[in-house]
């Protein structure tokens, strides 16, 4: 396997191109990033007599997460590029790996119709290529966390209930569990399937005026500084394909149905959602995306287990809201994780 090079988010980040063989457009790759906890300072031989003396174990506990790899799969028309969000894990010991699927971001080639799909269980190839990477020269034993961002977290929703005792939690931030229209979809989806059939890559209108984007941009945190590749995010969403939307509402009337995750869930949502019609600032205090009710009524088709938190005044990515709001979607995922990991201490 290909040695992991620096990543372009520097510091301590990896990548790791996965081959995926080719299609009709050419090879097909998915690229890993990866971040690893540091390694724990060894005492020294003073204060180890210290904690002998005292009747303190010599060496200091493993932290929580020890066990624990993360693997994070972003949305539609997105990459992985939230250094905060890894590092929250690798401070508490677990290894963070995120997947940039086929034909977006680090993975997209020329030529390529980007993020274009016709069947999301295709993308068992990419997750199945990167826990591969993961499990090499990796301790056996180690519990698998699944982390997903919107469309991301549909695909490994499916993947979680199609591979059961493969993850042991599920952790979606505001996962697109149902069309945005919900209620026509049944409606719509057979027109939608003929097109897929006949011309997949015909373009499906839609109106983006890139008030998502702005909003992102207004509700920045100087605290937490985050630096976006245009080209493999744009302002405006990338072009949707018939064949691709085909695909997504299949997966929505899967999760419709009922899904077997029998893993804990737990879902990030804002509070609530802004059509984005025109500017407004209430599109930085809310999901402009996302119907976030129709998504808290559908995660709870899951599995048996599931948590669904609401965060006042959060983006579509909560964890790119405005200071409070993000801040306070890392307390509710901090807090979701500790008892995840007491109760199965």
């Amino acid at each position: 396997m290909t040695d992991w090079a620096p990543d372009i988010l520097g510091d301590e980040f990896e990548q790791l191109t996965l081959p995926l063989g080719s299609d009709a457009e050419g090879d097909v790759v998915a690229t890993l990033v990866r971040a690893l906890p540091k390694a724990p300072e060894e005492p020294s031989g003073w204060d180890r007599f210290v904690r002998r003396l005292r009747g303190q174990p010599v060496t200091a506990p493993a932290p929580d997460l020890a066990d624990v790899d993360v693997l994070y799969v972003h949305g539609w028309s997105d990459y992985f590029f939230q250094k905060r969000l890894a590092r929250f894990w690798t401070a508490r010991g677990a290894r963070f790996f995120a997947l940039d699927l086929r034909k977006y971001g680090r993975s997209l080639r020329d030529g390529q119709t980007p993020g274009y799909i016709a069947d999301l269980a295709t993308y068992d190839e990419d997750i199945a290529a990167a826990l591969d990477a993961m499990a090499d020269a990796a301790a056996s034993g180690r519990r698998l966390l699944l982390l997903g961002h919107s469309t991301g977290g549909l695909i490994l929703s499916l993947w979680a209930s199609r591979n059961p005792g493969r993850a042991a939690a599920v952790i979606l931030n505001s996962p697109w569990l149902e069309f945005q229209l919900g209620s026509v979809r049944q409606a719509i989806a057979p027109v939608v399937g003929w097109g897929a059939r006949v011309r997949p890559l015909d373009a499906v209108p839609q109106v983006d005026l890139g008030f998502y984007t702005r909003a992102q941009a207004e509700a920045a945190d100087p605290d937490d500084p985050v630096e976006v590749n245009l080209a493999w995010r744009p302002e405006q969403t990338m072009p949707v394909h018939t064949g691709w939307l085909h695909a997504i509402l299949a997966g929505h009337a899967k999760v419709a149905a009922g899904l077997s995750i029998d893993a804990p869930v737990c879902v990030l949502l804002s509070a609530r959602t802004t059509v984005p019609t025109r500017w407004s600032e209430d599109l930085t205090r809310a999901d402009s995306v996302l119907v976030v009710d129709d998504i808290a009524r559908a995660a709870l088709k899951l599995g048996p287990s599931v948590t669904v938190e609401r965060i006042d005044g959060a983006l579509h990515d909560v964890f790119l809201s405005r200071h409070e709001a993000r801040e306070d979607a890392y307390r509710r995922l901090d807090r979701w994780v500790t008892g995840w990991v007491a109760s199965v201490r």
